[in-house]
């Protein structure tokens, strides 16, 4: 029975020892509070205590909770489980999912699919935040990214591969018709405008898939995200390098054309990235949304 007469340990200590207890690490669970790891020992020294016992071995690489630790922390995420409960039951909230991507990705990708989400998933409220910064999971309240990189991660991270990168060129087929046909070696090459962006993977692309060549000059306009190149090659105005799973659409469509069978296997890939601790119910629903059309393949060239 609650004693109103006797003090309770703060709420926020509490919340802290079940996060290290989880992970039986203070980094990772600074990790996922967001807050310096100096912060949860500090906590954590504070809760011990308070309560006069100690909860955790501190061994030379990680944490062992003691037996007094190990009882303590099944009341208290009984205790979590109650008031998390008791919560949802007087205000229902919706079930809703933060995503991180990249303006590109969101453009390109994401925004022609989403009927599809909507659709499948009626209940979930999806929403987006389109950038090129890196989004902090606790401090952004973001449940799930698309992260352009290559792993590990961090431990305290669920990854899934989504898209290697797989860069091919394409323009407009009334370009070609314009130029006299595609360009088959480097000297063609030359008579078109190449429509640049931040990965500059121009040099790379021309020695890998077209044939030995001098640094393309022709280079005219450069943009600082690549669904503007996109989009500028729709217009006809060059030839741009994208991502093949950013054109897929366009291409079956005749909007573009891609211009050679090769590609040029990228410096990092797409990976949906979630905490660990939250890999599941709505999260894991739109991560494998995600994941059902990460076999699409592009073989469309002339």
């Amino acid at each position: 029975m609650y004693d109103k007469t006797k003090p309770l340990p703060s709420l926020n200590g509490l919340r802290i020892f079940e996060s290290a207890s989880r992970h039986l690490n203070f980094r990772l669970a600074a990790e996922e509070l967001g807050v310096t790891q100096s912060a949860v020992a500090q906590q954590i020294r504070k809760l011990e205590a308070e309560l006069g016992i100690k909860l955790f071995d501190r061994l030379s690489r990680s944490l062992q909770l003691t037996s007094e630790g190990r009882t303590y922390i099944a009341g208290i995420s009984r205790a979590f489980d109650i008031i998390t409960e008791a919560t949802l039951q007087i205000k229902p909230e919706p079930r809703r999912i933060t995503l991180s991507v990249t303006p590109t990705f969101a453009s390109k990708w994401l925004i022609p699919r989403l009927p599809d989400f909507l659709s499948r998933n009626p209940s979930l409220d999806l929403q987006i935040v389109a950038t090129e910064r890196i989004s902090n999971f606790h401090l952004d309240k973001v449940d799930l990214a698309i992260r352009y990189g290559r792993p590990p991660f961090g431990s305290g991270l669920h990854t899934e591969l989504l898209y290697q990168q797989d860069i091919i060129a394409v323009c407009s087929p009334s370009l070609l018709s314009k130029m006299g046909g595609r360009p088959k070696n480097a000297d063609d090459l030359k008579q078109f405008l190449l429509l640049g962006d931040t990965h500059n993977f121009w040099p790379e692309f021309i020695q890998s898939v077209i044939g030995p060549a001098s640094v393309p000059s022709n280079i005219g306009i450069k943009f600082n995200q690549t669904a503007h190149a996109i989009e500028a090659a729709i217009a006809g105005q060059g030839i741009a390098l994208t991502n093949s799973f950013f054109v897929e659409q366009d291409i079956k469509e005749g909007r573009l054309t891609r211009l050679y069978e090769g590609s040029l296997r990228g410096r990092s890939d797409f990976y949906i990235v979630a905490p660990r601790h939250r890999w599941d119910g709505p999260t894991r629903v739109v991560g494998e949304w995600l994941l059902s059309f990460k076999n699409g393949d592009i073989q469309h060239f002339e």
